[in-house]
């Protein structure tokens, strides 16, 4: 039974659009007979003609042909790939025998054949040439003086000859070792020569002991950020202990990852090695002990440790009788330095390089020359030594600028000692914030204010850091008029957290009933506000406010001075005199007076009788 469909119209044919060709049915059966064969379609021709074909698709001799010659070739590529896997699996093998001989234990000579592959290959490859030009023979005479007879020659296993190649190199598989911690092998292979006298069990230890001191803390995450602003701000000349510091970290910043990955044993460490080879040849343990000791001494925290060696891996080299304690000593010259060598050596290790020290004078002489006080540029070096790393001549033109804005030679140095970091700016980045603060409304008056009691903002950036801030200040309703005025007041509101910290508090204020209104016009009235602590501050004050003095929120709204008033010496004292005697006044009343105006005032109470009561408010806030 067969059931007969319709095909769709033909498409015309461009020659004969008029005559189109008339299709014939097709008749589909519902089921397939059991015959060998089956009927295909041409979807080009359906209808037109029908093509059997055989379950078994017939080909031509030469297709079968084709077909035979590439399964054979497939054949022998795999045999291929099975003859080179047993290859490598007993070359790995030979290896591993050979540095147990060499004195590895057998988790050790597992761990170096499974990353020293360069140096397999290597023997590999030796072992074929021997055996393709047949020179095994003349090999043995020269090694060994003899000539070894054929059957002798033919008797060698792969896993024979790798092992005689192997210790005929003659460096006692530190070369696989050295491979293994990530040297290339043209390096581990000149390492291993200057170590000759050290056996495979020795540098094995030396090279677990310098894992161990430089890559077992905590500061991998940041390390790589303070060497690269190091480095960003080095402009003197240096000598070859820093040289070849800079060499380590340029070399380590080419790798992936860069220089953000210093603190971490991969890279790191075999780009160490190359910088420093002469690591492994020193008596680790004596030399680091004897300077771990010393770094304690002069207040260096043992978890600083990495981050100084890795910072400065040559002072593993100096002389600590001759070289590291004299350069100490000539800080100590600087009495205001004394006893904080080790907060400077943890936040710029360099200054026991003898370029440092050379450069310290210069630095010193020269802010001097600007009349900036000696205890200022030593507290401005305490705070940001890496500028003993920088040419005297990168200050004078930030200098200059600062002096624009009206700053006198004699504040100067307050402004460098509370940020030293403004003299390594360049004068574009401060010309930058002086327009954004115009924009602000900020006037020349403000603008020298603003220098002399936080001059960090001249070097922050507007698009990341002052706009941001800005935006925020303005979300809660403060007006561009108000914000000039709050900035010239209070500065500072331009270096507090905005990511965290404020936003904390004005959640805090809202959440107990102040509308943005309110948090605007207090803000506006007493800009420090934003600068309290919300746990040890604001919320406690509050609470003493609402609870125990039965204010309302809108005397606090009136008067937001009231925070900057301590709540044990001025607050409780004052709140529970006035409680006693039944008066009762607001907030500015009670703590805008000072004390001998404050007792003419309200009061003719003895200082007694003033201890006595502060001795009494705790039991009486509790009540």
């Amino acid at each position: 039974m067969a059931t007969t469909l319709t095909p769709p119209p033909p498409r015309a044919s461009p020659s004969s659009s008029s005559n189109p060709t008339r299709l014939l049915p097709v008749l589909i059966p519902t089921r397939l007979p059991p015959t060998p064969h089956l009927t295909l379609y041409s979807p080009f021709s359906f209808g037109l003609r029908r093509r059997p074909l055989s379950s078994a698709a017939s080909i031509t001799p030469f297709e079968e042909d084709a077909n035979k010659e590439a399964e054979k070739e497939e054949e022998a590529e795999e045999e291929k790939d099975e003859d080179e896997e047993e290859e490598e699996r007993m070359v790995r093998e030979a290896i591993a025998e050979t540095l147990l001989e060499f004195g590895a234990s057998e988790e050790e000579s597992e761990e170096i054949v499974a990353k020293s592959v360069a140096y397999a290959r290597m023997l590999r490859d030796e072992v074929r040439e021997l055996d393709e030009n047949s020179l095994w023979k003349s090999w043995f005479m020269q090694r060994r003086r003899g000539v070894a007879a054929e059957e002798e020659i033919e008797e060698l296993s792969l896993k024979r000859k790798v092992k005689l190649l192997a210790k005929e190199k003659g460096d006692g598989g530190k070369i696989a070792c050295l491979e293994s911690v990530g040297l290339g092998l043209g390096f581990a292979t000149r390492i291993a020569r200057a170590l000759s006298k050290l056996t495979l069990n020795g540098l094995i230890r030396r090279v677990k002991y310098v894992k161990e001191i430089f890559f077992s803390g905590s500061d991998n995450q940041i390390i790589g950020k303070v060497a690269r602003h190091m480095m960003l701000h080095l402009s003197i000349p240096v000598h070859e202990d820093l040289q070849l510091t800079l060499a380590f970290f340029e070399k380590l910043e080419a790798r992936r990852g860069g220089l953000d990955m210093l603190g971490f044993e991969d890279p790191s460490l075999s780009v160490l090695i190359e910088s420093f080879p002469g690591i492994l040849s020193l008596p680790m343990e004596a030399t680091i002990e004897r300077l771990f000791e010393f770094l304690e001494e002069i207040g260096v925290p043992r978890q600083r440790f990495e981050s100084i060696l890795l910072l400065y891996p040559p002072i593993l080299f100096l002389d600590l009788k001759k070289e590291i304690k004299p350069g100490i000593h000539a800080y100590y010259k600087a009495d205001i330095l004394r006893g904080n060598m080790g907060k400077l050596l943890k936040k710029y290790p360099w200054i026991l390089s003898a370029s440092i020290l050379e450069n310290f004078e210069k630095v010193v002489s020269s802010l001097e020359a600007f009349e900036v006080p000696k205890s200022r540029v030593y507290r401005a070096i305490r705070r940001f030594p890496i500028i003993l790393g920088c040419s005297s001549d990168k200050f004078r033109p930030m200098i200059q600028e600062i002096h624009k804005l009206g700053v006198p030679p004699k504040k100067l140095g307050k402004v460098i000692a509370r940020c030293p970091q403004i003299l390594l700016r360049k004068p574009e980045v401060l010309l930058k914030v002086v327009a954004f603060l115009q924009d602000l409304g900020v006037g020349n008056e403000g603008l020298r204010k603003i220098m002399i009691r936080c001059p960090e903002i001249y070097i922050y950036r507007i698009d990341i850091s002052l706009q941001r801030k800005v935006d925020y200040l303005t979300q809660i309703r403060i007006s561009e008029r108000q914000l000039s005025h709050v900035i010239e007041m209070f500065p500072e509101v331009l270096i507090l957290s905005f990511d965290t910290s404020v936003p904390a508090k004005i959640d805090y204020l809202r959440s107990i009933g102040f509308s943005d209104a309110d948090i605007a016009f207090m803000i506006v009235g007493f800009p420090p506000l934003l600068k309290y602590n919300l746990e040890t501050v604001l919320k406690p004050k509050m609470e003493f406010l609402l609870n125990i003095m039965g204010k309302s929120l809108g005397e606090v709204v009136d008067y937001p001075r009231y925070f900057s008033y301590s709540l044990e010496k001025r607050i409780m004292p004052r709140f529970f005199v006035l409680k006693r005697r039944n008066i009762i006044c607001s907030l500015r009343e009670m703590f805008g007076k000072n004390d001998e105006d404050f007792e003419t005032a309200y009061l003719d109470i003895t200082n007694a009788e003033l201890q006595l009561l502060l001795q009494v408010r705790h039991v009486v806030a509790d009540d």
